[in-house]
């Protein structure tokens, strides 16, 4: 999978992609990551990327020209499944979709910044609106970081065991169960006996009746 992040300040983003997941999966050649500095595209001898709002109001909006030659480039070079603009009010990430992503083959993330970008690049270029929850970020680029991590760490082979991801909470619309590791006592606290009976299928049974007991408690909307 290629991801190409487009950004304001893409050095907010270096620092994710250089360890643990991330890391594991370039070194593997499964996921590799370029990120684009919209200024590199900007008007004029400033390189500008923003203007005022039509209409008026507070806050600047990043202009169509600079996004426009930043997508066409890198569309000029090879197709891409999903063009992805992160906003606020686009569509809240949850695991379907980030299983859904992890089967494309290259996608463009857009970061959004200041008041957001020019209508007309959300109607012509972009394929898909994200939202990472309902609060406002400075930026998008950590939330383009959010998204990739959800991403690349489902691709065969990112993960050392790949049955991992299956157990994760929101698969199958579930919240994890409770884990626990050594030691099997401690200050009096004890590991459930049936963790500790080499049950598998009992075992399997009870992770799967406290996944329900604790969505039910902490999201019972997943289960609906």
């Amino acid at each position: 999978m290629r991801i190409d992040i487009i950004a304001v300040v893409p050095e907010l983003l270096q620092s994710p992609f250089q360890h643990s997941i991330f890391k594991r999966a370039v070194e593997k050649g499964l996921a590799s990551v370029y990120f684009h500095d919209l200024r590199q595209y900007g008007l004029g001898n400033y390189k500008q990327i923003d203007d005022y709002s039509f209409g008026g109001g507070a806050g600047m909006v990043l202009m169509i020209e600079p996004i426009d030659a930043c997508i066409s480039a890198l569309k000029a070079e090879r197709n891409y499944d999903e063009v992805i603009y992160l906003t606020p009010d686009g569509h809240t990430l949850n695991q379907p979709m980030a299983n859904a992503l992890s089967l494309k083959e290259n996608i463009i993330i857009l970061c959004g910044h200041y008041k957001g970008v020019d209508q007309r690049v959300r109607d012509h270029f972009v394929t898909k609106e994200i939202s990472i929850g309902d609060y406002v970020l400075s930026g998008g680029e950590l939330a383009a970081a959010v998204l990739a991590d959800a991403i690349v760490r489902l691709i065969p082979g990112v993960l050392s065991d790949e049955t991992s991801a299956l157990t994760d909470s929101f698969q199958d619309n579930l919240l994890a169960p409770p884990v626990y590791t050594r030691p099997a006592e401690y200050k009096g606290w004890k590991v459930p006996d049936i963790l500790l009976s080499g049950n598998t299928p009992q075992i399997d049974a009870w992770r799967e009746e406290q996944a329900y007991k604790r969505t039910e408690e902490r999201r019972p909307d997943l289960l609906t």
